[in-house]
């Protein structure tokens, strides 16, 4: 496709791009009716869709806020993609390589984020665990019940 946008040569957006066409031809492949799946399709569409109206602001702060809405859609599409294999509706072999994809896009909007937002500092994808959050363990909570 011939590049015609700024936002087009953005890697994050030809990722989201790639990530929606993908979402288009899985959920053609699911014949049951649920919420997750039309969820799964609204913020798939999201994504892409507010890379590129963030990428064209000019102010810093509007740009960030449309790259923070993009990155809620990805980790929403992630917990779609978890409904819909815990119910049962697809295998989780099938939705492992899209949520791997959705954690690089999830990292490019972060490494964006820090380019424009202030606030990028406490994201914490990159972090592995979160069961620990700022040195209060959610086990204990449910010891001491």
């Amino acid at each position: 496709m011939k590049t015609l946008f700024d936002h087009e040569k953005l890697d994050v957006y030809q990722e989201a791009i790639a990530f929606c066409g993908w979402v288009g031809e899985f959920l053609v492949a699911i014949s049951a009716k649920a919420a997750a799946k039309d969820q799964l399709d609204r913020a798939s569409t999201s994504i892409p869709l507010n890379i590129a109206e963030g990428n064209g602001k000019f102010s810093t702060v509007d740009r960030a806020r449309f790259l923070e809405i993009a990155r809620g859609s990805a980790l929403e599409c992630a917990a779609c993609l978890d409904v819909l294999a815990v119910r049962k509706l697809v295998g989780e072999d099938q939705v492992l390589l899209a949520k791997e994809q959705l954690a690089r896009i999830v990292q490019m909007l972060i490494g964006l984020l820090r380019r424009f937002s202030e606030r990028a500092g406490v994201l914490r994808e990159e972090e592995p665990a979160y069961l620990i959050e700022d040195g209060y363990d959610h086990d204990h909570e449910q010891e001491q019940e």
